[in-house]
């Protein structure tokens, strides 16, 4: 079983050309506070792009209040 460290997070890398979000990579947040940054391979473009660090879920998975 993995162990459970606190202090990294999930992180999703999108791709600055296409938008698509195929890389998921995690980071320590208490060394590396800014974004991530890195060049990766977009299958979609079929070649090497730059890829940021965005939130892992991007809301899909947030509980919304019901109406009523």
């Amino acid at each position: 079983m993995a162990k459970k460290n606190t202090k990294r997070k999930l992180v999703g890398l999108v791709s600055d050309e296409s938008g698509g979000r195929t890389y998921y990579t995690t980071k320590n947040t208490m060394n590396t506070s800014e974004k991530l940054s890195l060049k990766k391979y977009d299958p979609k473009l079929r070649r090497h792009v730059t890829y940021t660090e965005t939130k892992k879920n991007l809301g899909r998975n947030e509980v919304k209040p019901r109406k009523g």
